[in-house]
């Protein structure tokens, strides 16, 4: 237990200059921000194809258990359709933030 914490400790004091920095340094002023939207990308697609991996597994699921007990069909509906639009609301929530970072 006390090495972990006096690991953790020497990664805060190492990390502290990390959080000194400003935002708006010399990469700024030279144009460096064309990484921005290369990884702004590549965020939406990954978050993106994990939502739909997420959804094709809950639909699959949800047929699956509807098709086992035909009797409790509204109530798995209900919870698949509550699911999927936490599911959506993820890759909303990354479009978002991708608008917000690069506009």
């Amino acid at each position: 237990m006390t090495k972990k914490m006096l690991f953790l400790f020497v990664l805060l004091i190492v990390a502290c200059p990390v959080f000194a920095q400003t935002s708006g340094g010399a990469a700024a002023a030279a144009g460096g921000q064309w990484w921005i939207s290369i990884g702004a990308g590549i965020g939406m697609a990954i978050g993106s194809g994990l939502c739909a991996l997420g959804q094709g597994k809950a639909i699959a699921g949800a047929c699956e258990g509807m098709a086992r007990n035909p009797g409790v069909a509204p109530a798995i509906r209900a919870a698949m359709i509550l699911g999927l639009v936490f599911i959506e609301s993820l890759a909303l929530y990354v479009m978002v933030i991708i608008f917000l970072k690069v506009g």
